[in-house]
């Protein structure tokens, strides 16, 4: 069986984060492991605290994975600190890491900012260029290009920017957009556009996390990326569209949320 590794923080939800990175993983038929980066107490409306680990203790889980179950795939999702960011890249180049993807959690679907400039110079230094494929939504493809975002054309523009200047893949995100949820692939100097409709369900959390482990898990298997990121393009967009219904939450969406659930129960 295939291995995957998702580096990241935990969401007490489920919805998110680590453990939408398992659920995906084992959905897709690989086998999870993880690298918490962070605790979380949080749900579909917001996060209440965060309590983050330590790079030595980082450092460890990292090692214990590599040296006894190798990944055949790295998902790294919510770093909040430059000293953990240097952790990761540098673990994972002592360990050989391949297919590394990059899901760069920089902004709330608020629009709050998730990461302090430093880290965020720290991510694109230390992180990007030894990435497979990052995964920015709008908001975040603007902050790596420097460019704004307003149509397709802005995209394509945004992404070879963040692709030539850090050399990795770029699956830009187009969920942000006002027309469809189409995404930019952008790849050894050329796109390729996966053409997707925006689907009516107020229940996106997770959804990035999602996409992401999806990408790393296809990609475990040993399809290419242009097959790893189409297959997980279908994945999500089935669970988004089995609008799924768990609870009876009193936030803003309603209902407790995990995209996932339709593939795992």
């Amino acid at each position: 069986m295939k291995t995957a590794l998702s580096i990241a923080g935990s969401d007490s939800s489920g919805g998110a984060g680590i453990q939408a990175d398992i659920k995906t993983m084992t959905a897709n038929g690989v086998f999870a492991m993880t690298a918490v980066t962070a605790l979380t107490a949080q749900n579909t409306t917001g996060v209440r605290a965060v309590m983050e680990t330590s790079p030595e203790f980082l450092t460890q889980q990292i090692d214990a994975v590599f040296e006894d179950i190798p990944p055949d795939a790295v998902k790294i999702g919510m770093v909040s600190s430059s000293p953990l960011i240097r952790v990761i890249a540098g673990r994972l180049r002592y360990h050989g890491a391949k297919n590394i993807v990059v899901d760069p959690v920089m902004v709330a679907t608020s629009g709050a900012a998730l990461l302090e400039q430093d880290a965020v110079d720290t991510l694109c230094t230390e992180l990007l260029p030894i990435a497979t494929v990052t995964t920015p939504n709008i908001p975040e493809a603007q902050i790596l290009s420097g460019l704004s975002i307003y149509d397709r054309s802005d995209m394509e523009k945004a992404a070879a920017e963040i692709s030539e200047k850090y050399g990795c893949a770029v699956l830009l995100k187009g969920g942000h957009s006002i027309n469809d949820a189409s995404d930019l692939l952008y790849a050894d100097g050329s796109g390729k556009w996966f053409e997707g409709e925006r689907i009516d369900n107020p229940n996106t959390h997770g959804t990035g996390c999602t996409l992401s482990s999806a990408i790393a898990a296809n990609l475990a298997k040993g399809y290419d990326l242009n097959e790893a990121v189409s297959r997980a393009k279908e994945y999500i967009s089935g669970a988004l569209a089995a609008m799924l219904d768990l609870g009876q939450g009193s936030g803003p969406m309603n209902h407790a949320f995990d995209i996932n659930s339709r593939f795992t129960r």
